[in-house]
């Protein structure tokens, strides 16, 4: 009897523990949500102040273009009839020809910069309301696991059998939750927090430049600057796919995968990446398409990062009762009776396509590359 209470006392005191942290990453979500929130209407601002200035910008335009026209039509008339007009009457005509082209040219340039600048403040925009709607959806969760851990303990003690199995696939759990934030640290700051940074030196370096060596090395020094930025932006987009392509709620799977795997094969220059859909282009629910995507996702990578694969193959067929998917590469392939305890990669999908019903198998041999093979049936 003395053990028994020693076990509810423990449990009793795990569960007061799960409250309390359950209760402080509620609070910290919340407050992740609202500041999201603020972000959110802030850059919505912004974003209407930019439009505003972009309309005021095309009417400028249309103004400019009309002076322009006007101007090249005097400087017809002078070329034309040179013999009637005074030295500084031509001067002038040219000067103004040129100030009118320069102001034109400098409202397209301004007007470039802010469409460019709108577009990055409305991907912000969605990502920053994916944050609020799954913020939304953790508090939600949070709700129902307070109500479970603040139930009676009555059914504790069926709970308690199962503690040590949940207490080891809950440690996996975090165990790769914190891997994956190790790899998301590295990539961010090795990729644009780098870029970034280098972004700050060219902008000074582009003044000094222009006051040196004069217009046209700057022009040089601006193209090298814009080539670094629209490397940043890219490394910046690889990242938010990696997490979750925003595509795959608006277009779907087949749209998404596309797009997908050909960033990646830019990214990767090395390697070759076919991606074949011999089905249907259909629309699935949303958790066979983020399943889908995540196996593929994974097999990829692996592929990519462990395998040395200069070669991947992707086919997908969507039927209407079954998703079929093959992952082929020629990378370097591994011994499957070799059991890695750490390849939490496979032990994922795994688990993703056990909760579907569904079957995978790998193919592999050492230097003959590997093969994965998904099959998941689709519920009506």
């Amino acid at each position: 009897m003395k053990l028994e209470r020693t076990k509810v006392k423990s449990i009793d005191e795990i569960r007061e523990e799960m409250i309390e942290t359950v209760t402080g990453s509620k609070s910290d979500i919340f407050r992740i949500s609202e500041q999201c929130r603020k972000d959110y209407k802030s850059l919505t601002n912004e974003l209407a102040e930019i439009k505003e200035t972009m309309t005021q910008l095309v009417e400028e335009e249309q103004q400019l273009q009309v002076q322009v026209d006007q101007a090249r039509d005097s400087l017809s008339e002078v070329s034309k009839n040179f013999k009637n007009f005074t030295e500084n009457e031509i001067r002038e005509a040219y000067e103004r020809a040129h100030q009118l082209q320069m102001d034109l040219s400098i409202n397209w340039q301004f007007k470039k910069q802010l469409l460019e600048k709108s577009n990055d403040l409305e991907q912000r925009l969605l990502s920053v309301n994916e944050t609020i709607d799954r913020a939304e959806q953790l508090l939600s969760q949070f709700s129902v696991v307070m109500n479970y851990l603040q139930s009676d303990l009555k059914y504790f003690g069926e709970a308690y059998e199962h503690a040590k199995a949940k207490q080891d696939f809950g440690l996996k759990i975090i165990e790769a939750q914190e891997e994956e934030r190790k790899r998301l640290s590295r990539e961010i700051h090795d990729g644009p927090a780098q870029m970034l940074a280098n972004v700050i030196v060219r902008s000074d370096l582009i003044e000094r430049v222009y006051r040196e060596n004069g217009a046209d090395a700057a022009f040089s020094e601006i193209n090298s600057f814009k080539k670094m930025v629209r490397s940043a932006l890219y490394e910046v987009r690889r990242i938010i796919y990696d997490l979750r392509p925003m595509a795959l709620d608006d277009l779907g799977l087949v749209p998404t995968l596309r797009k997908y795997l050909r960033t990646i094969e830019e990214y990767h220059n090395h390697s070759q990446i076919q991606f074949e859909n011999i089905g249907l282009e259909l629309r699935l629910p949303p958790k066979y398409e983020v399943a889908l995507f995540r196996m593929i996702q994974e097999s990829v990578q692996n592929a990519l990062k462990h395998a040395n694969a200069r070669q991947i193959k992707v086919r997908l067929e969507i039927s209407h009762t079954a998703v079929s998917v093959s992952i082929k590469d020629n990378g370097v392939g591994f011994d499957l009776n070799q059991k890695k305890p750490e390849s939490f990669g496979i032990i994922g999908m795994k688990e993703r396509v056990e909760l579907l019903n569904g079957e995978i198998t790998f193919d592999s041999k050492i230097g003959k590359g590997t093969s994965v093979f998904i099959r998941v049936p689709l519920i009506n």
